[in-house]
């Protein structure tokens, strides 16, 4: 059979190829920093990572985990109900709950987890997800597994919101969920109209914090700070693998009972070995850095309000954003694919994102700014922007 099955495949793959729609990894050589260099030795700057805050590399980090590996070991072979519980995981626990004025949190291998085991154990067939229509991939994945009554909501759209809850009025419990910030566009949720919404209609709201942590509100404890609404929102989720350092890990923070209850019964919690001692310790040690001094979100705010301000100002067609991510609309999947590759010929590292990342006919390049990044870095980014632009007929 897989000979069919391969010719199949084949079949596909060349498909995606036509459409100019296949996605090629690019190798870098170096930690993930503002500068990397790639295959060939050759030096860029990076503006396509999730390093928000500059942490990826950051020796404070590093030494925590170097730390912990010798004093904690490599890994705990284990999930945390049987004997893959350390100290380090709890107090990274409260660190986090502490951080965003919660009552609990828990940890899973990815955020990709905590959304996928967070819906199940909470809801069945008797109740109601009402879900924004640009939601990660996770959160639909999530959703998927549950057995609750599904409603859609147009992005960040509360007249639409309000006709899915009337709509699912008769359901007994509803929770609302949206993405903090929308990872393709950078626009972040109306978190405290969905929280208006919510006390109207007696429904819970859940907020995945991903690329919101760190990054929005004032000292980045996300979009409940920003809407002021800090311990308000039921389900917080999120990620050490962005603005927390980079490397992996997630969690799910929130109120006391639903994080009780996703102890005993999320499958991605019960099923998959504990995050490394090493990682929980670089949590921690991040924490303890960004409660110190709010220095690294001051330069990643003043950093984007320069970029976004300049590339405006340059002509380029930007998403509206109030994150750290960028979006230069495009458009066309392969000249975003050929503009990325022009950009890295002039030290710029990008990404194009296309179909079926974004929808077809909203190809794009997704800039994402780091507290990392100095003036100069930002200057040549705009300036290779311009300058290729200009040469693909872009900008005039």
């Amino acid at each position: 059979m897989y000979n069919n099955f391969k010719n199949y495949l084949t079949d596909e793959i060349k498909s995606i190829k036509d459409a100019g729609l296949y996605k090629n990894e690019r190798i870098i050589t170096t930690p993930q920093s503002a500068t990397i260099k790639v295959q060939g030795d050759v030096e860029v700057l990076n503006f396509c990572a999730n390093n928000y805050l500059g942490l990826a590399d950051s020796k404070v980090l590093i030494d925590a985990a170097k730390k912990a590996l010798d004093e904690k070991g490599y890994g705990m072979s284990s999930v945390r109900f049987i004997c893959g519980t350390q100290d380090l995981h709890k107090e990274l626990e409260k660190r986090i709950s502490d951080f965003f004025g919660t009552e609990d949190a828990i940890l899973y291998a990815a955020c990709f987890d905590a959304n996928g085991g967070v819906f199940e154990p909470l809801l069945n067939e008797q109740d109601a997800i009402i879900s924004d229509a640009l939601n990660h991939a996770s959160i639909i994945d999530g959703v998927r597994l549950c057995k609750a009554q599904r409603f859609r909501y147009a992005n960040a759209d509360m007249e639409d919101l309000e006709k899915q809850l009337i709509a699912a009025k008769d359901c007994r419990f509803r929770l609302i969920c949206t993405d903090g910030v929308f990872s393709m566009d950078g626009n972040v949720a109306p978190v405290d109209k969905i929280y208006a919404l919510a006390k109207k209609y007696d429904a819970m709201v859940m907020v995945d914090e991903s690329h919101s942590a760190g990054v929005v509100g004032k000292t980045g404890r996300g979009t409940t700070e920003l809407y002021n609404l800090k311990g308000e929102v039921e389900i917080l989720t999120g990620t050490l693998g962005k603005a927390f350092g980079g490397a992996v890990g997630g969690f799910t923070t929130g109120k006391k009972e639903i994080i009780d209850m996703l102890r005993q019964r999320s499958r991605p919690y019960l099923f998959s070995n504990s995050i490394p001692p090493m990682i929980a310790a670089a949590g921690i040690a991040m924490f303890d850095l960004i409660d110190k001094t709010n220095e690294l979100q001051d330069k990643l705010h003043s950093n984007t309000e320069y970029f976004v301000a300049k590339m405006k100002a340059a002509g380029f067609d930007i998403k509206p954003t109030e994150s750290a991510i960028c979006a230069v609309m495009l458009y066309d999947a392969k000249l975003s694919q050929d503009f990325a590759a022009r950009l890295q010929e002039e030290g710029i590292y990008v990404t194009g994102f296309y179909y079926p990342v974004v929808p077809k006919g909203q190809a794009r390049i997704r800039v994402q700014v780091s507290a990392a990044h100095e003036i100069n870095h930002l200057d040549k980014c705009i300036a290779a922007f311009t300058k290729v632009g200009k040469e693909l007929g872009i900008l005039k």
